[in-house]
């Protein structure tokens, strides 16, 4: 319900040596140690080992026998004379493969980029892959932008977004706080939900509506509206989502958008369930 002119108020995963204190040891922690070493690379567009050994506290030579390791599996190179290493191109192949998993089909693109110029916002389709939400497909363009940080996947903000709300309001009590027991509800922002009697109130009501909004709880003066899609047995599958610059939502806007959103879900939905 909404009161007043505002709707209800909406990353990262734990850094890398967050992780690695909580793997412990043995060959779980090795190859967690190897993930690391990557997505260190990843992050910084390319590092020498002595970054990586400083970002990760390994000592240099741990951190020379791991790089060696993704060198000679080709998902990274080695760039000798600048000292650095980069993405390897088997890298590439792997995303191919899973944008081809989650791939969106034209009439769910095309209907996704009607949203966008039917609302002026961001534009999303988010896909759910087991706990995980997976942003899919973006329409966007340099006036109205998409959030950032966007990551591919979404893991431990799922509490704090639209796309997660959605997701954790189609759970079952006990799956939705199974969730929350192993993601946590971190403070993204000062108007994240972070008590879990709190949250799962909002859920419900969320769940009682059938949209989900968050107001500068995943990224400062933004503002995100979700709405799900069900595939063709009728479970929720993902979400048609939008982000807008929090300050442009009152009533009339919330009112606009919501109508906007369950009239993309439903054409999606219907799409999805007759091919």
């Amino acid at each position: 319900m909404l009161d007043d002119d505002r709707i209800p108020r909406d990353p990262p995963t734990p850094d890398v040596p967050t992780r690695l204190r909580r793997a412990g040891a043995g060959g779980v922690a090795t190859v967690e140690k190897t993930l690391a070493v990557l997505e260190v690379v990843a992050d910084r567009g390319g590092a020498t080992a002595k970054e990586v050994s400083e970002v990760l506290g390994f000592p240099l030579p741990t951190t020379y026998r791991l790089l060696q390791v993704l060198v000679g599996c080709d998902y990274l190179v080695h760039l000798r004379a600048r000292q650095r290493f980069e993405l390897g191109y088997k890298l590439a192949r792997l995303g191919v493969s899973l944008h081809r998993q989650v791939g969106v089909p034209v009439p769910v693109r095309q209907r996704i980029a009607k949203l966008h110029e039917t609302l002026g916002t961001a534009s999303y389709f988010a896909v759910y892959r087991g706990s995980d939400v997976v942003v899919a497909h973006v329409a966007d363009c340099a006036t109205h932008p998409r959030i950032t940080p966007l990551n591919f996947g979404f893991h431990e903000a799922g509490h704090a977004t639209a796309f997660g709300k959605i997701l954790l309001a189609a759970m079952s009590r006990e799956d939705a706080a199974e969730y929350l027991d192993t993601h946590g509800t971190e403070r993204l922002t000062s108007t994240t939900i972070t008590d879990r009697d709190e949250l799962e109130h909002h859920l419900a009501e969320v769940s009682r509506r059938g949209v989900a909004w968050e107001r500068e709880e995943f990224v400062p003066t933004k503002a995100c509206a979700a709405v799900a899609v069900h595939d063709a047995s009728g479970a929720v599958m993902g979400a048609v989502a939008i982000s807008t610059p929090d300050r442009e939502v009152d009533r009339r806007r919330a009112a606009e958008v919501e109508h906007a959103l369950r009239s993309a879900a439903n054409e999606i939905s219907r799409w999805l369930r007759t091919g």
